[in-house]
């Protein structure tokens, strides 16, 4: 049972770390995604006098400038909401570390690289803390099964008695005027009917073993799939980030050069407007792909049970 307690208090600290990893990574990609909101909106607000001055000078119709307008007003709403999720986050993260307050969170810049997976799941099926908390179980139940068969057995029973007694008044410390007596009792018990109270203790210890052996069993297939399951996550998740970076430096020069073809008139509004939301959402990715490794390396050592 100690040995379940102490898994089970590991199980526990990995999980309380897990939770606290994501609230922070939350709490980074809510403020870069605020940054992202302030560059949207910055390249709206641009946008939008680019239209005016063309409508002026006559090359540019007033439905450009209107569009112009309600993505401009699209990116400060986006604004606010990112800042607002970023406040909630930033409480969220404080509340976990027990600060009153919002709690910004610093990230170094620096993304950790994939781990080395080679006898990861041999580990995981050998340390991890709830298939060490399911083994300790079925070995303290099979433990209960050897107590129960105990019962069997006959009881020995020993108990000894020391008595002084006498008329006069005692002498301390010894009582040298009291006779002394001594009385040793040995005894065997051994029941053989006891309403079968013993035979239902074996059932019931038996049964309780085999349902912990058998959930120690289901664990570890649990943790195996698990597993499984998290390491594609994990090379799936780093995988995207090469991508949403490539992503990211081709919507940067599509923007770039829509610019340049709508200030010269080759160009027409909308295709400004969907090379700007292709930029946004590009960077959006690019902080969603990151968060999504941080989140996955961060479950696959809360089940593991152990830092990558």
């Amino acid at each position: 049972l100690n040995a379940a307690a102490d898994a089970g208090y590991v199980n526990q600290r990995f999980l309380t770390t897990h939770q606290t990893k994501q609230l922070f990574y939350g709490a980074v990609a809510s403020e870069a995604l605020v940054r992202v909101a302030e560059a949207q909106l910055k390249r709206a607000q641009q946008q939008l006098q680019i239209s005016v001055q063309k409508l002026r000078a006559g090359s540019a119709t007033r439905s450009d400038s209107l569009r112009s307008t309600v993505e401009f007003g699209n990116a400060r709403i986006a604004l606010l909401r990112t800042q607002a999720n970023l406040a909630t986050a930033q409480a969220d993260l404080g509340r976990q570390i027990g600060v009153e307050g919002l709690v910004r969170a610093v990230f170094d810049s620096t993304l950790p690289p994939m781990p080395d997976t080679a006898n990861l799941r041999r580990t995981a099926l050998s340390t991890s803390p709830a298939v060490e908390q399911a083994e300790a179980r079925a070995s303290a139940a099979r433990a209960l099964v050897w107590s129960a068969r105990a019962q069997y057995w006959p009881s020995v029973v020993v108990s000894y008695v020391n008595n002084r007694q006498g008329s006069e008044n005692p002498s301390w410390p010894l009582f040298g005027n009291y006779p002394e007596t001594f009385q040793w009792r040995f005894g065997l018990s051994w029941p053989l009917l006891n309403g079968f109270n013993r035979e239902a203790n074996q059932v019931s210890a038996s049964v309780a073993r085999d349902v912990s052996v058998a959930g120690a069993a289901e664990t570890k297939r649990s943790i195996n799939a698990l597993v499984t399951a998290q390491l594609a996550v994990l090379a799936t998740a780093f995988q995207q980030i090469n991508i949403a970076d490539e992503n990211l430096a081709a919507a940067q020069e599509d923007l770039r050069v829509q610019s340049e073809r709508y200030r010269v008139g080759a160009a027409t509004i909308l295709d400004m407007l969907t090379s700007q939301a292709a930029l946004t959402e590009a960077e959006v990715n690019v902080i969603q792909t990151r968060f999504d490794y941080l989140i996955a390396r961060s479950q696959l050592e809360a089940t593991v049970g152990r830092t990558l």
